[in-house]
């Protein structure tokens, strides 16, 4: 966030120079109020740049085994621009790499899952995908496994098929 800020002031920066030498090359013929008003620009262009850029910058740093299973794209009223154009300001993914399964229980998956967003860290949270029964669980402090190897107090809740979570977990799909 901090070198994100920087970046910016830089980038204003840069505009004014820019422009006072444009300026000094017309001689002085732009308005006075030219300069301020294109930094200013060029500092909210630079912030936008790097909300619509932050995905896209994130998802190609993920090490391996990491599968982005759903993202959710931020709108808002006082960026106009959003309706057209969301962006992405957080996303779950998968770690592939930390499926286990119990063969007593056939089609249960347990899987972490990492959360990011933005200006957020990451967190990461292991929950039981019930690839039969089409649900999930998160697995919380107070959940337990029984001698069996059942797991006990759990919440379950409806997972679809279309969902990217069924999918790379149940079907493989990465």
């Amino acid at each position: 966030m901090f070198l994100e800020l920087i970046a910016t002031f830089v980038a204003g920066l840069a505009a004014a120079g820019g422009m006072m030498l444009v300026n000094k090359i017309l001689r002085g013929r732009l308005p006075r109020w030219l300069t301020p008003v294109v930094a200013g620009l060029v500092m909210i262009g630079t912030t936008i740049s790097s909300e619509y850029t932050w995905y896209n910058r994130t998802v190609s740093t993920l090490p391996e085994g990491l599968v982005v299973a759903k993202k959710v794209e931020n709108r808002a009223f006082y960026r106009p621009w959003t309706y057209p154009f969301p962006y992405v300001s957080r996303f779950m993914a998968v770690d592939t790499q930390s499926v286990r399964t119990n063969a007593a229980f056939e089609g249960q998956n347990m899987v972490d899952l990492a959360f990011f967003g933005r200006w957020q860290p990451v967190q990461l949270r292991p929950v039981l995908v019930d690839c039969a029964q089409f649900r999930q669980a998160a697995l919380g402090a107070d959940a337990t496994f029984s001698d069996a190897g059942a797991i006990e107090n759990v919440t379950w809740s409806a997972l679809d098929r279309s969902e990217g979570l069924y999918q790379i977990v149940c079907e493989g799909k990465r």
